[in-house]
């Protein structure tokens, strides 16, 4: 499990829900919040106030105490290895066609950082998007093109692009395979 506080916050939520067999609809329902801020709170998108966090841990029917046990606290002083094994599989909201693996999560400099590879097919259904952080992409294979604000702009094996996620922003694959890419969020919340 990562040292990110939140991230294994975010994941016990997921890992509870899911043993639970419980929908994020369900859970979105009882908590009295949408959809998508449980998907966005899961995925580590948005930190929930601490209001609906315990309201989330109530819902859910787990004890406050075990909930929190065991949250790996301490700050690593060894190199990171991650193994391909330990990727994690992201579910997003809206998305068809489109994966997203996250590789690590941390803090630097009190600002959290979300490393993910990104893959998208060509005929995925997407539509605009923004994220709460400033964003790298690096192309690792195949072509794509963003839109924001209007302007399209293609990247191509070996491309890098750097730009403000908050913008509306639209993703399409323009090779017949689907194009991967990594992605580093910048996130400027504390």
């Amino acid at each position: 499990m990562s040292n990110d506080l939140i991230l294994q916050i975010s994941n016990r939520i997921k890992e509870k829900r899911k043993g639970k067999k419980i929908t994020l609809q369900q859970l979105a329902e009882e908590v009295g919040v949408t959809k998508g801020l449980i998907s966005q709170i899961e995925n580590n998108r948005t930190v929930p106030s601490l209001t609906v966090l315990l309201s989330i841990i109530k819902s859910l029917h787990v004890d406050l105490n075990d909930f929190f046990d065991k949250l790996d606290t301490t700050e690593p002083n060894e190199p990171l290895i991650i193994k391909a094994s330990a990727q994690q599989s992201i579910e997003k909201e809206y998305t068809k066609g489109s994966f997203y693996y996250r590789i690590t999560s941390f803090k630097l400099h009190g600002k959290l950082v979300d490393v993910v590879l990104y893959r998208q097919e060509k005929d995925a259904r997407k539509g605009y998007v923004s994220t709460q952080a400033h964003e790298f992409d690096y192309m690792i294979k195949g072509k794509m093109q963003y839109t924001i604000d209007g302007k399209k702009y293609i990247l191509e094996t070996g491309d890098s692009f750097y730009y403000n996620a908050r913008k509306q922003h639209h993703t399409k694959c323009l090779s017949n395979e689907p194009y991967e890419m990594l992605v580093i969020y910048f996130f400027d919340e504390e």
